[in-house]
Order: C-alpha cells, then sequence, then structure tokens
C-alpha cells in the first residue's frame, strides 16, 4: 500500500513537472507571438516591409532610432506616415534607460582582439576592443597600414573574419601571407577571411560602408574586424576649400555613425586609419593634426597617434579613451607584422 502511494506521489509530480514544462513552453510561443514585426507598424505593408529591408531597416529597434528624413527617403512614404511608423516603433521598444550594473552584464561579450605586440596590447588595456571604432592617425610610412593588415590576421587567432574597405590602394595580399605564416596560419585560408573592396569616390565609400553590415549579418562569416584604410583621403580630395567644408563634415559624420552602429549592433571591431596635417600656427611641440577635426574625433572610441621613433621603431601614443589614460609604446615593423622592440 505505501509502495503504491509512494508511486502515485512520484507519478503526481512527474505529472506537474511535465505540466509546468508545457505552460512554460506556452509561455514561451505567447511571448515569441508578441515580438512585434516591422509588417505589424501601422502604414507598413509588404512593399513598404520590402523597401525597408533593402534599405537596412529590417527590424524594430532600427525603425526607431531613425529619423523621419531617413525613412521618407527609404520607404518612400510621406512625413507624417514616416512619424507614425516611428512613434509606433518607439511605442513597442523599451527605448529607456538601464542601470549600470546591466551595462556592464552587456560590456562581458566585448572581445579584445591582440597584436604580437605585448607592448601594443597593454597600451590598450589587452588588444583592440570590439564594439568600438579605433582610429589610428599618423604621418605617412608611420605603419597605419601596417596595423591594418595585422588586424586582419590577428582576429583570425579568435575564428573571426576581416572586412577591409581600401581607399588608397594599399591592401596587400603578399603582406598578409608573411603574416599568416608569423603566426603559424593557413595564408591562403586566411586571405579567403577578408573580404576586401577598393573605393574610388566618397559615396562609394560611404555605400561599402552600408554594405558591410550585410556581411556582419550573416553569422557564418563571423565578422570581428572592419578596416577603412584610409577615412577621410577621398573625402578631403573631392571637397576642396572652405566652402565645401560644412558638406564633407556631414558626410563623414554619416559615414562614421554608420560604421559605429555596425560595431555596436554586431560586436564588431573597427578600424580607421587617418591622414594628417601640419598646423602651420603652432610653434612649439609636434605640429600634426589628424584630418576631420572634432567629427572625426568625437566619433571615434579610441584615439592612437602613430609616428616613427628612433633607430626603426614606431611609437604609439593613446591619445584618447574612455577608460584609459594617456600612455605610449614603441614597437617595430618586420617581415613578421607588428612585434616588440
Amino acid at each position: 500500500m505505501t509502495n503504491k502511494k509512494i508511486e502515485s506521489v512520484q507519478e503526481i509530480y512527474e505529472e506537474g513537472v511535465k505540466m509546468d514544462e508545457q505552460e512554460i513552453n506556452e509561455e514561451e510561443i505567447i511571448i515569441e507571438k508578441k515580438e512585434p514585426k516591422v509588417s505589424d507598424l501601422p502604414g507598413v505593408g509588404p512593399a513598404t516591409v520590402e523597401k525597408l529591408a533593402k534599405a537596412g531597416y529590417d527590424n524594430m529597434i532600427s525603425i526607431a532610432v531613425a529619423s523621419v528624413g531617413e525613412l521618407c527617403d527609404a520607404a518612400g512614404v510621406t512625413e507624417a506616415n514616416a512619424r507614425k511608423i516611428i512613434q509606433a516603433a518607439r511605442e513597442n521598444m523599451d527605448m529607456g534607460f538601464e542601470s549600470g550594473d546591466q551595462l556592464l552584464k552587456r560590456r562581458e561579450r566585448v572581445q579584445k582582439i591582440p597584436l604580437p605586440s605585448k607592448a601594443f596590447n597593454e597600451l590598450l588595456g589587452g588588444g583592440f576592443e570590439t564594439g568600438a571604432i579605433v582610429e589610428a592617425f599618423g604621418q605617412y610610412g608611420s605603419s597605419k597600414t601596417q596595423i591594418a593588415h595585422q588586424l586582419a590576421v590577428s582576429c583570425q587567432l579568435k575564428n573571426g573574419s576581416a572586412v577591409y574597405i581600401d581607399t588608397e590602394n594599399t591592401f596587400r595580399p603578399e603582406r598578409i601571407k608573411q603574416m599568416a605564416e608569423a603566426l603559424n596560419l593557413d595564408p591562403i585560408e586566411v586571405l579567403k577571411k577578408i573580404k576586401v573592396a577598393r573605393a574610388y569616390n566618397s559615396d562609394h565609400q560611404m555605400l561599402l560602408g552600408e554594405k558591410v553590415e550585410e556581411l556582419c549579418k550573416d553569422k557564418s562569416q563571423n565578422v570581428k574586424v572592419v578596416v577603412v584604410d584610409s577615412l577621410t583621403a577621398l573625402f578631403r580630395a573631392e571637397f576642396i576649400g572652405r566652402g565645401t567644408l560644412a558638406t564633407r563634415q556631414q558626410k563623414i559624420n554619416r559615414h562614421m555613425r554608420t560604421l559605429a552602429k555596425i560595431a555596436d549592433t554586431h560586436n564588431v571591431c573597427i578600424f580607421v586609419t587617418n591622414q594628417v596635417m601640419a598646423k602651420p600656427d603652432q610653434f612649439f611641440g609636434d605640429p600634426t593634426e589628424a584630418i576631420g577635426g572634432h567629427i572625426v574625433g568625437h566619433n571615434s572610441t579610441f584615439r592612437i597617434y602613430v609616428r616613427k621613433g628612433k633607430k626603426g621603431t614606431r611609437v604609439a601614443k593613446l591619445v584618447d579613451s574612455p577608460n584609459m589614460a594617456e600612455n605610449e609604446c614603441s614597437f617595430l615593423i618586420t617581415e613578421n607584422g607588428v612585434v616588440d622592440v
């Protein structure tokens, strides 16, 4: 009798667990069903959904943070309809504040991509950070492109891949081959995991920046690094004189905002190289200043000034960072890549 009671209790317990699991599964199904889609927004039909998706607005958050003008251009809707769509998307999204501990938890997904140079890694707190824009500026021959090549190779030690937007015809597969061999990686496999595109004007560069997001969405690619070498060369060549300065800065700002969104959304390290100019009114200290002014400076998470040192060395100085003090290190460029002195 006792055994039967025990069995019946056990059966009830197991039945209860099954019911609980069933309820949980049903709840999950309900939650999944309740998750809003772009097609659920007012005034958004199948044709509008397709237009929005082609322009990169394929989820609620992208529409919620878009401007009215951007949505009008993307979907061909009126300003009034664009406002309604954006407002509805914001109401469906949790657009409020979050606590510091939640942000700290989100920061756990950030990865560090190290270079073969330990000194360089220490300068950046362990390596190049994903989810951020890292800018390296300096004179010609200061090794900005070498660092870009090294990052495209080093990210593959973490099973990642790289996208390289080349604006100055400086990408060299032969150099990648040397760096890959130094890290005991298969050069051909490394080259296969680097997608390279040559930009011929500023509009082409901006278009390629938008196309990068499609590659990042493809999980099989596992993009970890996006290189733009160089960020300002084409803008500088096309927009000449003070009269065009405002237009140039607006375009650079839009381009960098696109890159920043990719970095944050897909947890990718965006590495941009930048040209410099000499300040003629500076009589003391280093007259070198990065192109792009405050627009580039404010959009970059980390800024590194690279210059030539003594006896063939290079010096990298961290001039801006959200969480680290100014510091500098020395490194060498050899056949093996970016290494310690």
